[in-house]
């Protein structure tokens, strides 16, 4: 306890700039708080602030360390709120954006949903291909798939999400499956064409001559390619040929039996998913519930899955 009254007095002092007034809103005398001072100084072995009969100003070490008290003591009211009944609730505005797909199917439908749990929070998401300046177009936060560039933003990972090639039953069915990746070239493959992402190709991992593993790039081909992986997608369900494609987009198929996993003992190491946002002093409440609630809807392993129907016989029958 006498470490926080420290700490809260000396953030108290500094950013008031005066030892009196720090004591008068805490309803102590100065030399109350004086002496917190000098036993946190004391203690850390640097001195926090230099006081003058006219001012008081920081040390180098004083503002370092100011910084870290205020995060500390924001986190700490934070988190007594949460648990306490008629706590703060979280409000204002959350600004969101997500990849075009991976947006419609694993963001866009949890949004109703958290604004349910904290209604004093509106809500807008932005659902573009396009690498958004999330600090420079005033983004709270941005949700990312595969390997973050080196940047100035923080980042927390939501979720693991691998690669699988996949097709339909029927087009197994008819032309095999391949045993292993260099068999692909055997195969329509249906790629995204070479003015859009993915341009390393398709990653595998497989066995080298000394017992040990290495990840390898193939660029298949086949006689369809698109730039739009939702189109790559549903050619793959209506049995045009094998795609690569993410756990997210292709996991409930798979459980509904639409799609069928191939190579799946060559799949390479997962990559994330991520939410990244501007480095800040305090993190908003609302922004670090958001966080918290992706984070928790990511983890139960049948958001992934789902319910999807199987098409009847005529439908297959059109694919």
């Amino acid at each position: 306890m006498d470490r926080l009254k420290q700490l809260e007095s000396f953030v108290s002092i500094a950013t008031r700039g005066s030892l009196t007034a720090a004591a008068k809103a805490e309803g102590v005398a100065p030399a109350i708080v004086g002496r917190r001072i000098d036993g946190l100084e004391e203690r850390l072995g640097v001195k926090l602030l230099v006081r003058t009969t006219r001012r008081i100003t920081l040390t180098h070490e004083g503002s370092a360390f100011l910084e870290d008290c205020q995060r500390l003591l924001t986190e700490l009211a934070n988190a007594e709120a949460s648990v306490s009944a008629g706590g703060v609730k979280a409000s204002g505005h959350l600004r969101v954006t997500a990849p075009a797909g991976f947006g419609r199917r694993h963001v866009a439908p949890l949004v109703p949903r958290f604004h349910e749990l904290h209604p004093e929070v509106t809500l807008s998401l932005n659902l573009s291909d396009r690498v958004i300046d999330v600090a420079g177009e005033n983004f709270d936060c941005a949700v990312r798939v595969g390997d973050l560039p080196d940047s100035s933003l923080v980042s927390v990972r939501l979720a693991d999400n691998r690669r699988r090639c996949v097709a339909t039953p029927e087009f197994v069915r008819r032309h095999g499956a391949p045993k292993h990746p260099s068999e692909l070239v055997r195969f329509d493959c249906l790629t995204l064409s070479s003015d859009a992402s993915q341009t390393r190709g398709w990653a595998f991992r497989v066995p080298t001559g000394s017992g040990e593993h290495e990840v390898i790039h193939l660029k298949p081909s086949g006689p369809l390619d698109c730039s739009d992986g939702q189109v790559l997608h549903d050619w793959c369900l209506a049995g045009h040929g094998v795609a690569w494609r993410s756990t997210w987009e292709v996991e409930a198929e798979i459980d509904a039996g639409l799609l069928v996993p191939l190579l799946d003992d060559f799949a390479a190491p997962p990559n994330g998913i991520y939410a990244v946002f501007p480095q800040r002093k305090h993190l908003p409440l609302r922004v670090r519930l958001w966080l918290d609630f992706l984070k928790a809807n990511y983890a139960r392993p049948e958001f992934w899955g789902g319910t999807i129907a199987r098409p009847s016989t005529t439908e297959e029958s059109h694919r």
